[in-house]
């Protein structure tokens, strides 16, 4: 179990420096809300490793990514490492077709994120529509980022 674990973070850190490779400097990959960071991030399923993908059951494949989202929360200068959230959103192409996202929580002791996975065409900009809520009670963070994906 843990090794798989390791296998997500290790990728989910490939899949970052990746995209900061590939994106402009000035595309954000977080957003704040007072205390809360939403932490985001959109990569492509082949990212992960096979043994990973299976125990979660993901589908791996060229035309397939995941968007990882983690909520933290920082108090008196300590921030927390991912913390359970409600996460909900949808993708939504350039001829207003949208695809519901479909989050699994992904829970490693002390830290939780969460993954939903999507099927894209090639060198299509997609259009993400997110809410993340710290609990059933509160306020949902809402929040918009645009990616253009390639399967190459």
């Amino acid at each position: 179990m843990k090794k798989f674990l390791q296998g997500i973070c290790l990728s989910f850190v490939a899949a970052i420096a990746q995209a900061q490779i590939d994106q402009p400097k000035e595309i954000s990959t977080t957003e704040k809300f007072g205390d809360y960071t939403v932490h985001y991030n959109v990569f492509n399923s082949t990212d992960i490793p096979a043994s990973v993908a299976e125990a979660y059951k993901l589908v791996r494949g060229k035309d397939r990514a995941l968007v990882n989202i983690s909520l933290t929360k920082t108090e008196e200068g300590n921030t927390s490492l991912g913390m359970p959230a409600l996460v909900s959103g949808k993708t939504k192409n350039l001829m207003q077709q949208q695809q519901a996202l479909k989050f699994i929580e992904i829970n490693e002791g002390d830290a939780t994120y969460y993954l939903a996975p999507f099927v894209f065409n090639n060198e299509e900009l997609l259009h993400f529509d997110i809410q993340v809520s710290a609990d059933k009670d509160a306020k949902p963070m809402t929040f918009t980022f645009n990616r253009t994906l390639y399967t190459e």
